[in-house]
């Protein structure tokens, strides 16, 4: 789960310093936005799972 955590956090600068960058497209920020979602939602689905395994 770090692994996905520190991948996320990649992402979010990555996508910060995208925004700054006036030549990068809105297509390419809102791939990127996306991919974020998707591993926030894999970390919550196992940070969930890992809570009813405990339970």
């Amino acid at each position: 789960m770090e692994a996905l955590q520190n991948k996320h956090s990649r992402l979010s600068r990555r996508i910060e310093q995208e925004q700054r960058n006036p030549s990068t497209t809105d297509f390419f920020l809102r791939q990127l936005k996306k991919q974020k979602l998707a591993l926030k939602e894999e970390i919550e689905g196992i940070r969930t799972s890992g809570a009813v395994s405990v339970a």
